[in-house]
């Protein structure tokens, strides 16, 4: 009988970044990539331009394997961003194991930052390591920062089509000057953070801190507390 050999193949490597831990509004946004082939040009998402970032994005959607997932202000103000941001790498690593089944299991998750979901998140199930400054010295986690700032930056666009006093195109829900004046001026809406000092302490300007000041109009952007987005490409 010849020599029976089975052919290893190497452990599946995700990476996860998010995208939306510090702005005043809008939802969290983490991302989860397999890197099924080189991608020219990986870095952190803050570093590259738009232009790169999205020939980036079209690149990796393309040849790689990824998913997000989402958690919106309502959710961060019930357990907090921190939480919010370890239940979206949650739910974006489930999305992304779940288009290969079992064969679609990691061995390792590398995880941007200094703490990782593990131990925190009922849901997390996968071996993982935190990486500080991963986005810009792991390949895979530079390609999840990319999806990640990518899918924020077009909901908050969408978004400031339907509330444009606050210029979430431009500062994309962070507390620049612009945003700022405009919640002193117009108060929150139904996407800031309530849990947020500035936000909080607009409501109380506003003379409520339970009562939204600004309201969807009919055909308006709405966003669920928790969503997934998945691709199998």
């Amino acid at each position: 009988m010849g020599d029976e050999r089975q052919v290893r193949q190497p452990a599946i490597i995700i990476g996860v970044d998010e995208a939306g831990r510090g702005p005043l509004a809008g939802p969290v946004v983490a991302a989860a990539v397999r890197l099924d082939a080189p991608i020219i040009g990986l870095d952190d998402s803050k570093k590259l331009g738009a232009a790169a970032r999205a020939r980036l994005e079209i690149e990796i959607k393309a040849r790689c394997r990824w998913a997000v997932g989402v958690i919106g202000p309502g959710e961060i103000d019930r357990v907090n961003i921190f939480m919010a941001t370890m239940l979206a790498m949650t739910e974006a690593v489930a999305a992304l194991c779940a288009q290969d089944g079992s064969a679609g299991q990691p061995g390792a998750v590398l995880v941007d930052g200094n703490r990782t979901p593990q131990g925190r998140t009922p849901g997390w199930c996968w071996p993982a390591r935190a990486i500080v400054g991963g986005d810009a010295s792991e390949p895979v986690i530079s390609a999840a920062s990319i999806i990640a700032k990518q899918h924020r930056d077009r909901l908050m666009h969408a978004l400031a089509a339907d509330f444009p006093h606050y210029g979430w195109e431009r500062n994309a829900g962070y507390g620049t000057p612009e945003h700022l004046a405009a919640l002193r001026r117009h108060g929150p809406t139904p996407h800031h953070r309530r849990s947020f000092a500035p936000v909080r302490q607009a409501a109380l300007l506003q003379g409520s801190d339970s009562d939204i000041c600004i309201r969807h109009r009919p055909g308006s952007v709405q966003m669920s507390e928790s969503s997934r987005t998945t691709r199998n490409l």
